[in-house]
C-alpha cells in the first residue's frame, strides 16, 4: 500500500498525475485535481516507496534510493516550461531604483525611455508588481542591470550551500494526526 502524496490516504493502485507542474502519486479520488501521465516510467516510480513490511530500514534504504535516483533521474529528467525561465531576484526593486538613481533619471524619465506609465515603474520600485518579461528586458537593457536572482545577490550563496544538505519536505513539515 502507498500513501496517497495529496491526502494521504492508503492506496493500493496509485495513479500518477501532474498537478501544477509535479507528479504526484495520488489516490483514484485526487486524480481528479490533475492530469493523468502516462509513461513507461510509472513501474520504476512505484519501487521508490517503502512498504509497511521493511518500515525497519525505511531510513537507511531512503536514504540509498534518493542519492540513485538523483545520479540516474538527472539524466533522463523530462523538460518542462520552468526549466527554461530565469528566476527575478528578491531585490528586484532595490536594483532598480538605484541603477535609475545612478543615471540620474526621474521615473517619469525611465518610463518615458522604457514606453510604459510612470505607476508602472513606481509599483516595480515599491515591489508591489512584478516585471513581465517583455518590461524585464527593457530594464536591464536601458538601465544596464541585471534582474535574474544569479546576478549579484548574496542570497543565492546561502541557498546553494544548503542544498547540500538534502532536507526534504518531511523534515520542515508538521503533521496534523
Amino acid at each position: 500500500m502507498v500513501q496517497c502524496e495529496m491526502c494521504g490516504a492508503e492506496t493500493s493502485d496509485p495513479k500518477t498525475v501532474k498537478v501544477e507542474g509535479a507528479e504526484l502519486d495520488v489516490c483514484s479520488e485526487c486524480a481528479d485535481f490533475g492530469t493523468e501521465v502516462k509513461s513507461q516510467k510509472q513501474s520504476s516510480t512505484s519501487t521508490k516507496y517503502s512498504t509497511s513490511s521493511s518500515s525497519s530500514s525505511s531510513s537507511s534504504s531512503s536514504g540509498r534510493s534518493s542519492g540513485s535516483s538523483s545520479s540516474s533521474g538527472g539524466s533522463t529528467r523530462r523538460r518542462d516550461m520552468f526549466d527554461d525561465m530565469g528566476e527575478l531576484a528578491q531585490d528586484y526593486d532595490e536594483r532598480i531604483r538605484q541603477a535609475r538613481e545612478k543615471k540620474g533619471m526621474s521615473q517619469a524619465d525611465l518610463a518615458n525611455e522604457l514606453n510604459e506609465k510612470a505607476s508602472l515603474i513606481r509599483k516595480l520600485e515599491r515591489g508591489d508588481t512584478l516585471p513581465s518579461d517583455k518590461v524585464q528586458s527593457k530594464l536591464e537593457r536601458e538601465l544596464g542591470i541585471d534582474l535574474d536572482a544569479g546576478g549579484s545577490s548574496g542570497d543565492d550563496e546561502d541557498w546553494s550551500g544548503g542544498s547540500s544538505t538534502k532536507t526534504t519536505l518531511g523534515d520542515v513539515v508538521k503533521r496534523k494526526d
